[in-house]
């Protein structure tokens, strides 16, 4: 016994030392108060836990990254951005007056983009419908291809998406391929050299461009983006694997929703997409027309890769029609968030959305994990009469987030909240429902993660058709959901509710 004892006992006393020294550097750099709590307590109580998830998880501020992309960010707005910006920024009229010029202005000022009138929106509502229009819209690509993703797995849907974009590349078409390094951990290196060489420019995304930081989990880039000839726009919720098509149980089906864009909102997506490229490569991706000794006659070109019916036995099918819907002149705003902006765009977002509302303000997300400035707008909107909803997944795929939301969710009905648990498979859909006006769809969800640590986009489209469609939209899901009351937290057995609390301690870093 004495003999191990001097032998555990250095030991322990080096793990607190260790998870002191650390959670110095927590209340040091961790970006909010609560979550600089959150790590320094657990690193000193329980170091032996918590010392190597710190390694992963706990810098939530990266030494000289954040003004290094927020510098390249500006210098890339002042001097490239998009000539028609300058005349069509924030148009007057009927949107600023229902949702209020204050409104706008504010979400202006974040995200850095123009409020874009003229523009056609329509909705992808599954990754039948999402994959089906972005495969087509790659099939008719002139002149140049835009594809960013968090994941991509070298699955059925992936392999077809690489034959498609390397035969588009032999035809002449630029094709810019970015993925998140971390979020495609697995994907493996002979799909990126299948692509290499083959034409396609891909590139991985990390914060630190001379290696990939394996033990920096934060500041993903989370974007889902789609850009073709500068003409059509795909953002949402989905990424490139099979589970997004239904075909990973037990969470499927797999519930999704993508928009496609049209008009002039095109050229603010697809310059978040240069800020990226920019970023990982140092390079500004081609955009101009090519010239035309580089056009391929369709009899001259290389054969297209399959049909997505004949690639895959995938029930994803090319009869989906491309064109957009009717009722053209839309306003949008494309909302670019991420860990180097100045103020802290995603959460405020959500916030000033929030307060717009006057009627309704609906809510679909994955994880329901807010920070205290978004969870006390969903409780005074609520407490001020406006129909409050948010639903969210009634099978989990994150433990600690799934548990830690039931409390969140227990707190949100307490203060008149509604909230709906999807019945069919794993909701991941990120859409906001604004009255009868508005409506925003991307890639943030509600939680610190998107608010603080991820890259991520939001399109805000304010035209009343529009708002109609997200709302028929949403209604179906309601219809496929049961809403939950405090019974759900009341009625869980004691050590439940204790493991609910303790994930909630999680909640700023989850």
């Amino acid at each position: 016994m004495q003999f191990d004892l001097l032998h555990v006992g250095p030991l322990v006393f080096l793990a607190h030392m260790l998870g002191v020294i650390a959670a110095c550097h927590a209340i040091l750099h961790t970006r909010t108060s609560q979550g600089a709590i959150a790590w320094a307590v657990s690193l000193v109580a329980m170091p032996y836990l918590t010392l190597v998830p710190y390694l992963f998880l706990g810098r939530s501020k990266f030494a000289g990254y954040a003004d290094a992309r927020r510098i390249e960010n500006e210098m890339l707005r002042t001097r490239a951005h998009p000539p028609e910006w300058d005349s069509a920024a924030s148009s007057p009229g009927r949107p600023t007056e229902a949702l209020g010029q204050q409104f706008v202005r504010s979400l202006t000022r974040l995200g850095g983009m123009p409020f874009l009138p003229g523009n056609s929106v329509r909705t992808l509502v599954n990754g039948e419908a999402t994959f089906a229009a972005i495969l087509d819209a790659i099939e008719n690509a002139k002149r140049y291809v835009i594809v960013q993703f968090f994941i991509v797995r070298a699955d059925a849907l992936g392999e077809m998406l690489k034959d498609l974009l390397i035969a588009k590349a032999a035809q002449g078409v630029r094709v810019y391929v970015l993925y998140d390094s971390i979020g495609s951990f697995d994907l493996p290196h002979r799909y990126v050299a299948s692509m290499l060489a083959g034409g396609v420019q891909m590139h991985p995304f990390a914060t630190n461009r001379r290696f990939v930081n394996r033990f920096q989990l934060n500041f993903r880039n989370h974007r889902k983006i789609v850009v073709v000839d500068g003409e059509r726009a795909f953002v949402g919720g989905h990424n490139v694997g099979v589970e997004y098509l239904g075909g990973k149980p037990p969470l499927s089906p797999w519930r999704d929703t993508h928009i496609e864009v049209r008009g002039p909102a095109v050229a603010s997506i697809q310059f978040v997409f240069t800020e990226d490229w920019y970023w990982a490569t140092q390079q500004l991706p081609e955009f101009d027309p090519a010239p035309d000794s580089l056009s391929v006659s369709p009899a001259a070109s290389p054969p297209a890769s399959p049909s997505v019916s004949e690639s895959v036995s995938l029930s994803v099918s090319p009869s989906v029609s491309p064109s957009v819907a009717a009722g053209d002149g839309m306003h949008c705003l494309v909302i670019p968030t991420g860990p180097a902006d100045k103020q802290e765009t995603c959460s405020l977002f959500f916030v000033e959305a929030i307060n717009a509302a006057r009627e309704r303000i609906w809510i679909t997300t994955p994880y329901l994990v807010p920070d205290e400035a978004v969870f006390a707008a969903l409780r005074l909107a609520a407490l001020r009469g406006v129909d409050v909803r948010i639903m969210i997944p009634s099978r989990r795929d994150h433990r600690v987030v799934f548990e830690a939301s039931k409390l969140y969710a227990y707190d949100s009905i307490r203060a008149g909240v509604r909230i709906f648990r999807y019945r069919p498979g794993f909701l991941h859909q990120k859409v906001v429902l604004i009255d009868d006006i508005a409506a925003a769809v991307g890639s943030a969800n509600l939680d610190n993660r998107s608010f603080r640590l991820n890259f991520e986009i939001m399109v805000l489209t304010v035209d009343g058709n529009f708002a109609a469609e997200v709302e028929a939209m949403l209604l179906r899901d309601f219809g496929e959901s049961f809403e939950i009351d405090r019974s759900e937290y009341r009625n869980a057995p004691a050590l439940r509710r204790v493991v609910m609390h303790v994930a909630r301690l999680f909640a700023p870093i989850l």
